[in-house]
C-alpha cells in the first residue's frame, strides 16, 4: 500500500511510480561513497527488492532511502541520501524519523545501518553501536565474486 507524509513543499512517498530511478542511480553511482560505479541494473534490483522511500520537493526527487525487511522482527536502513542543495533544512532527519514509524515496520526487534561518517546524525535518532558486536558475524565478499544479471 503506498503511503505519503507532507511538510510544506515536500512529500516523503512509498510509490514506486514516483521514483526517479535514473536520478536515484546518479547519486548512488557517482556522488556516494558507498555505491560507487553501482550498475543502473543493480540499483533497479535493488529497489525492486526493498521498501523505498523517496523524498520531493514538489516533483522533484531530492532525497531518497530504502528498507530491507521481513517485516516482523528485522530491517536494514539502506542508500540513504538528500541531495546536497537540499541538506541543512532536516529533511534527512525527517526521511528517516518518517522510514522508523512507518506502520508496517513497527514489530521489529532490529533495525540495523552501515555508515563510516553520519553516526552522529542517527544516533540522534536512536541507533547505538552494537550491543553485542561479538555475536554479529559479516561474509565479505570481494567485489569481482558480484555477479548480476
Amino acid at each position: 500500500m503506498v503511503q505519503e507524509w507532507h511538510r510544506e513543499e515536500y512529500t516523503i512517498s512509498t510509490d514506486r511510480q514516483r521514483l526517479d530511478l535514473q536520478e536515484i542511480h546518479n547519486f548512488l553511482a557517482n556522488h556516494s561513497y558507498w555505491a560507487i560505479g553501482r550498475s543502473f541494473e543493480a540499483v533497479k534490483k535493488s529497489i525492486d527488492h526493498s521498501l523505498p522511500f523517496g523524498l520531493y520537493r514538489d516533483t522533484q526527487l531530492v532525497g531518497f532511502a530504502r528498507v530491507l525487511t521481513d517485516y516482523v522482527t528485522f530491517a536494514y536502513l539502506a542508500d540513504v541520501f538528500v541531495v546536497e542543495s537540499f541538506r541543512g533544512n532536516g529533511l534527512g532527519q525527517w526521511l528517516v524519523e518518517v522510514i522508523l514509524a512507518h506502520p508496517e515496520l513497527q514489530s521489529l526487534r532490529r533495525w540495523l545501518l552501515v555508515t563510516h561518517t553520519a553516526q552522529p546524525f542517527y544516533r540522534k535518532l536512536g541507533f547505538t553501536e552494537l550491543e553485542h558486536p561479538e555475536q554479529h558475524l559479516e561474509k565479505p565478499v570481494l567485489k569481482t565474486d558480484i555477479r548480476l544479471p
